[in-house]
């Protein structure tokens, strides 16, 4: 999960694309890995 104040729509599918490769070359695994950035803003209020 990213701060969405931090990073904008676009910047998630790039930070994601740069994980995504980052683990390719780096790692070793079996099959494939998903990558999913979340950038979520929520509103909360209470009435009394």
């Amino acid at each position: 999960m990213v701060i969405p104040e931090e990073i904008d729509d676009l910047g998630i599918v790039r930070l994601a694309k740069e994980i995504a490769q980052k683990i390719e070359n780096d790692m070793t695994y079996p099959g494939m890995v998903k990558v999913n950035v979340i950038r979520e803003t929520r509103a909360e209020d209470h009435a009394k």
